[in-house]
Parts: structure tokens; sequence; C-alpha cells
């Protein structure tokens, strides 16, 4: 069973910004829900787990992910992915094309995903799969967003340091009185936990039932 999602998320931060995190395939998987690189083995091939939690059952994902192309020029990335779980029952494999596009002094997430899922994972899936990839990807949008904000604000901070250093004419600063505070950077988002299965169905019956019940309403 395949799922292919084309997407637009805008991002209040510059296409340089953006596509500077883009590149980083360590900081990119950890926005994404449950996701962990766990070894990276050369500059275009990793190591990976994705772990989803249902109550007291959990289900854990791991593979191999490839970057197949990354285009300075266009700001676009294509990356694949593959995963069996730990029992092997299940199969899944994401072929994903992500660019920046600036807009003005912000820019555009652009995305296309082609999901694919077989054995166990398909069977219970099933009709599930679209709005559960969409859902996933919302997440991983926010996510992506909270880390671009938190490294913008770190390079703020710098910035302003550096002005602050240079008022002083590059002479050593041997002094309290003398010496600019100290400024701590932004950490960037923790890496993100297992995706909550509860909370995310819920989302999915949440939009389910706004997009029936406006439907009945436009049939008014």
């Amino acid at each position: 069973m395949k799922v292919v999602l084309d997407k637009a998320f805008p991002l209040a931060a510059s296409a340089h910004s953006a596509w500077q995190l883009m590149q980083d395939i360590e900081a990119v998987a950890a926005c994404m829900p449950g996701a962990k690189i766990t070894e990276r083995v050369d500059d275009t091939h990793y190591k990976g787990t994705i772990t989803v939690r249902l109550g007291p059952a959990t289900m854990s994902f791991k593979g191999d992910i490839e970057v197949l192309a990354l285009d300075p020029a266009a700001r676009s990335l294509h990356l694949l992915g593959k995963g069996t779980d730990a029992t092997g029952g299940s199969a899944a494999t994401m072929d994903l094309t992500a660019a920046v596009e600036p807009t003005g002094a912000a820019c555009t997430l652009t995305g296309r995903s082609e999901v694919a899922m077989s054995g166990k994972a398909a069977a219970l899936g099933g009709r599930l799969m679209a709005p559960a990839s969409e859902q996933l990807l919302k997440q991983f949008v926010a996510n992506f967003a909270a880390r671009l904000d938190a490294m913008q604000a770190t390079s703020a901070d710098t910035a302003q340091t550096q002005a602050e250093q240079a008022t002083q004419g590059g002479a050593a600063i041997d002094s309290e009185i003398t010496a600019p505070v100290a400024r701590a950077a932004t950490p960037p988002p923790a890496q993100a936990a297992e995706l909550n299965g509860f909370a995310f169905i819920w989302a999915m019956i949440r939009d389910w039932l706004h997009g029936r019940f406006s439907h009945k309403a436009q049939g008014r």
C-alpha cells in the first residue's frame, strides 16, 4: 500500500537559514516524532530507528537512510528511507523530496513523499495511512520550525555579542567591569520523543470529523 503526499508549509525564516538546517541530516531526523539517527555510515548513508507507542504496546522500525541528492542551487534534498520492524513482519519505505523556496523575507518548505508499507503494518493501517502520514508530516514541520527558530536566536545572540566586543576596539577584556555579559546560546529543541499513538490517532479523528461536518454544512 502506497500513499503520496504533496504539501507546502510557510516558515517564518529566511530561505538561507532553512536550507542550512535542512543540510543537517541528523537534525532533520530529530524533527520526526519518534525518529533517531543511530549511526552515520558516511556523508550520504545513515542508520536509524523510529518508534511508535500505543499505550503499553510499542512498535519499532530499524532501517537505512540514503541521501540521493543534495542540490544547493535549488535548495532541495532527496532522501530514501527503508526499514523493518523487530519481528520482520512489517516493512516500510519513504521516498522524500523537500525544497526551500524564498517568499520575500520568509520562505516556504515544500515536500513530496511516497510512503509504502507492507506486512502487518499495512494490514492494520489500511485506510488510515493517508491521514496518519499527513499528521506525521504536520508534527515534523512544527518541530522543524521550532528548531529553526532556536537556530536563528542563537545566531542573533552571537552577532550581538560580536558587535559588543567590536565596540571595545578589539582590545583584550580582562576586567569584570568592562567585560560584556556572556550570552548562553539558545539550545535546540530536545530530540523528539516517541510518537504518542493516542494523541496521534485523536488528531486524525478530529480532522476527519471536521471535514465530515464541513461537507454536511456546505450541502445544506
